[in-house]
């Protein structure tokens, strides 16, 4: 699985970096980034959860 972030989008909450920290975390700029270039399989669900949990749905896992 891989996780993308639409840039533009994200607002910057942090929740997806709280929720999968050891996929996705906050660059210099408070925009999400991807950290993880595939997603560990024990990161999954968490990567998942922070998809469903966007509120701009800026991340798609797949």
């Amino acid at each position: 699985m891989k996780a993308t972030v639409d840039r533009d989008a994200c607002v910057g909450c942090g929740l997806c970096e709280s929720v999968c920290p050891n996929v996705f975390e906050m660059d210099s700029d408070s925009i999400a980034e991807v950290i993880a270039d595939v997603i560990p399989p024990e990161n999954e669900d968490c990567a998942i959860e922070a998809q469903d949990d966007c509120p701009v749905s800026a991340i798609t896992v797949n």
